[in-house]
């Protein structure tokens, strides 16, 4: 455990070093977010009643910034080859980088939510909904993402490819958190949305890292 943490320490330390994914998240998640209301008019019930989508769309792009840098750097300076030789299962190395993903990006979103949500008029009884689904959405995220980012490592143009992978793969999360999002504003019934978008968490803790580290060994080879 403790090579496992080192790699999430390492991570965390890489990124607030260069300081930019995470900003960059923050940023194209709240500009993002705020460019819909020009789009389809500032009418407060228009806003109130999309916003739950505007948000959970506007993060899963966020997610999606920095997937293509989740191995690339490690692959190019030999560090991903290390990790390999480790006694660390390379599943458990994902899962790592994987955490320090959501951390550096799906943290910071979640956080940020709420200033976009009274921007969007979305009303407050729906706020804790909105945010325990992004919870339990954005790890997901992350965990897919990990997917795409090891099956295009070295890849050209990997960040374009990323998303066409990971994409397909998300849209069951965006549909439950925005599910979860309007079942609180309608009658209060979001908890079969909170257990499936759990349910997706669950399957994807295991899995993902699993097919993520076979794209990693096969680009390694």
């Amino acid at each position: 455990m403790s090579a496992f943490s080192a790699i999430i320490r390492r991570d965390l330390a890489l990124a607030f070093r260069q300081g930019g994914d995470g900003a960059m998240a923050v940023l194209f998640f709240v500009l993002a977010a705020l460019l819909f209301p020009f789009g389809i008019g500032p009418e407060p019930e228009v806003l109130a009643r999309v916003a739950p989508g505007i948000i959970w769309v506007t993060a899963l792009l966020a997610a999606l910034l920095a997937l293509d840098r989740m191995f690339q750097p490690d692959w190019e300076d030999g560090t991903l080859e290390l990790i390999r030789l480790s006694p660390l299962p390379l599943e458990l190395a994902v899962l790592a980088k994987a955490i320090a993903h959501f951390l550096v990006t799906g943290l910071p979103v979640i956080l940020a939510t709420p200033l976009v949500a009274v921007l969007l008029q979305l009303p407050m009884e729906t706020l804790p909904a909105l945010l325990f689904g992004l919870l339990l959405g954005t790890p997901a995220l992350s965990l897919m993402g990990s997917v795409g980012a090891a099956l295009t490592l070295g890849a050209r143009r990997g960040g374009v490819l990323v998303s066409l992978i990971v994409l397909p793969l998300e849209v069951p999360v965006l549909i439950f958190g925005v599910g979860a999002a309007d079942a609180a504003l309608a009658d209060g019934m979001e908890r079969a949305q909170f257990l499936l978008l759990a349910a997706l968490l669950t399957a994807a803790v295991p899995l993902c890292p699993l097919a993520a580290a076979a794209g990693l060994r096969q680009a390694l080879e």
